[in-house]
């Protein structure tokens, strides 16, 4: 793995990490916006605002008072200094998420933006939406097949090909999750993760690995090196907790608790 961690000045502040705005939650999958918050927070960012519903914001706040809240209704004010947006994370597709989906699009043209989840397939039944040229998009297979209006079993046939077409489709970073992710860029460069295992086949796993990515673009990292990294962290808290809980034990939120620890092994401590 090539890409080394964001550098952290001693001379720094919050706002030095970055300001990720988070687009998540409904209310049947409030846990969605948990994880993909806390997550960006653990992986370095400075600052992270959750936008969601309010009974969203009840159930995140119940569990965390590290992140800062913002009704839906004011989403508009709080993207004009984000510099990062996630979006997507347990959003539901309900026609009110289609409309936030197409809003929160809108008012972002040219942040960095990382779509996951429900986000993808919103995104797969929209044409006529400008898309951010710094994007990552994050599906699994079956999401994958949606995105190209393919069968799922001709995404699985092919991984690294759908990858690419993805890419190429859509102007960015794919990250094409499966037993060993495939990361590719918009000229079809292939990176394979090669870190994590069946730990990680967990309702919640992606919405954590969205949050790191985030977290690694909010620290100023090249959107191709975020997600390559991100990737091989997310595996390695698999690989760690893996090792304490046994793979059939690690649950989503096990593997935020581990991200500090896969930092510590890639700083060499």
């Amino acid at each position: 793995m090539d890409f080394k961690l964001p550098k952290r000045p001693e001379d720094s502040h919050k706002g030095t990490f970055g300001k990720v705005i988070n687009v998540a939650g409904s209310r049947y999958m409030p846990g969605a916006a948990y994880l993909s918050s806390i997550s960006a927070l653990t992986a370095g960012c400075g600052y992270l605002i959750l936008a969601s519903e309010e009974e969203v914001i009840q159930a995140v706040a119940a569990q965390t008072q590290n992140v800062v809240f913002a009704p839906i209704k004011e989403i508009k004010n709080i993207l004009k200094d984000a510099d990062v947006l996630e979006l997507g994370c347990g959003l539901s597709t309900s026609k009110k998420a289609v409309k936030l989906f197409k809003d929160t699009i809108k008012n972002t043209p040219d942040i960095l933006t990382v779509i996951d989840a429900d986000g993808l397939n919103i995104l797969s039944k929209i044409n006529d939406i400008r898309l951010s040229e710094k994007l990552i998009l994050t599906p699994h297979p079956k999401e994958a097949a949606r995105l190209l209006n393919k069968n799922l079993k001709d995404i699985l046939y092919n991984m690294e090909d759908s990858a690419k077409e993805i890419s190429a489709k859509y102007s960015c970073v794919t990250v094409l999750k499966s037993n060993k992710s495939i990361i590719c860029d918009k000229n079809g460069n292939i990176t394979y993760n090669a870190t994590g295992n069946s730990a990680l086949a967990k309702a919640g796993s992606g919405d954590v690995l969205t949050g790191i990515i985030a977290g690694l673009l909010a620290q100023k990292m090249k959107l191709y090196e975020a997600a390559v990294l991100g990737c091989h962290l997310h595996g390695l808290c698999g690989d760690l907790a893996k090792n304490d809980l046994t793979e059939y034990g690690v649950s989503a939120s096990d593997l935020i608790r581990y991200i500090p620890y896969s930092i510590k092994l890639m700083l060499g401590n």
